[in-house]
C-alpha cells in the first residue's frame, strides 16, 4: 500500500535518530494503527519528507495515550479499528487531554460511515487506506494547517445538511447506532461470531450480548438471525459504496 524509492539512515521513533538536532526541528507525527505493516509503510512515506518525522507509534489506545503524552507530537494519525478502545473513542480522549493536537483518521472503511462521527469526536480529516499512497501527504499538510480534509462528496453532503438543517433523506437507520455498536455491527456483517468479536475488541461475550440487544432495538430487528442478515447486507452495500 505504501511505497517509497528513498532510503533513510534513521530509526522510526523519537529516539536513536542520527542528526538529532536536525530532527528536533521537524514536525513530529504519531501513528496509531494495529497493523505493523501499515505503521511501517506510513512511516517510510512520512520520513522521506524534509520537514516531517514519525516520532512514535502504537497499536492500541492505552499505549497511544501514554506515548502521546510523553512525546508531545505535533499531529496524530489514528485508525478507527483498534483492539479494545475504538479509534473514535481514542480521538475523543486525545482531544480531551491534548486539545490543540490535530488528528487525521486513516481507515479502510467507507468515509460515509464515519466522517461525521470522527469530526464530532474532534478529528480534522479522514482518508481511506486505499487512497493513502497518493493523498496522504496532502492530507497531513492540510490537517497540520488546521484545515479539514474530506472528500468533495462528503463535504457537499455536510454542507447540504447544514443549509437545510436536516439530514438527507437517504440517511440509514444504522446512523442511530453508537460508535461501538456500529463497530460490532460491522464485525457481524463480516462473519465474526460473538466470541470472535469479544476477543477482537477485548470485551466479554456478555458485553457483546448487550451490544447485540441495543442494535436489535435501534434497528427494530426481532432476533439474532435478522441482525445477521441485515449486517451482512449492510456490509456488502458499504463495500460497494467504498469501491465506487
Amino acid at each position: 500500500m505504501f511505497t517509497s524509492e528513498k532510503t533513510h539512515n534513521r530509526t522510526v521513533g523519537c529516539v536513536d535518530i542520527k542528526d538529532s538536532q536536525e530532527e528536533k526541528n521537524k514536525i513530529k507525527i504519531f501513528i496509531v494503527d494495529d497493523h505493523p505493516i501499515v505503521r511501517q509503510g506510513l512511516a517510510m512515506l512520512i520520513n522521506q519528507e524534509e520537514d516531517l518525522v514519525v516520532c512514535g507509534e502504537a497499536e492500541d489506545a492505552n499505549r497511544a495515550l501514554k506515548d502521546i503524552g510523553a512525546l508531545k507530537p505535533d499531529m496524530a494519525i489514528v485508525d478507527i479499528s483498534l483492539a479494545g478502545t475504538s479509534g473514535i473513542e481514542l480521538i475523543s480522549q486525545i482531544k480531551e487531554r491534548h486539545p490543540g493536537l490535530p488528528v487525521l483518521v486513516l481507515s479502510m472503511h467507507d468515509e460515509h460511515l464515519y466522517a461525521e462521527r470522527i469530526l464530532r469526536a474532534g478529528a480534522l480529516g479522514y482518508i481511506k487506506k486505499q487512497e493513502a499512497t497518493g493523498k496522504m501527504l496532502d492530507a497531513i499538510r492540510k490537517v497540520l494547517a488546521g484545515e479539514r480534509y474530506l472528500s468533495k462528496e462528503i463535504m457537499e453532503e455536510m454542507l447540504c445538511k447544514f443549509i437545510t438543517g436536516k439530514p438527507e433523506t437517504s440517511g440509514s437507520p444504522v446512523d442511530r447506532l453508537s460508535n461501538r455498536e456500529l463497530e460490532v455491527f460491522q464485525l457481524v456483517g463480516h462473519g465474526h461470531t460473538k466470541r470472535q468479536i469479544a476477543e477482537k475488541l477485548h470485551l466479554s461475550v456478555k458485553t457483546i450480548d448487550t451490544y447485540f440487544a441495543h442494535i436489535k432495538e435501534k434497528l427494530d430487528l426481532k432476533n439474532a438471525a435478522e441482525l445477521l442478515q441485515n449486517a451482512i447486507r449492510w456490509s456488502k452495500d458499504a463495500e460497494q459504496r467504498g469501491s465506487a
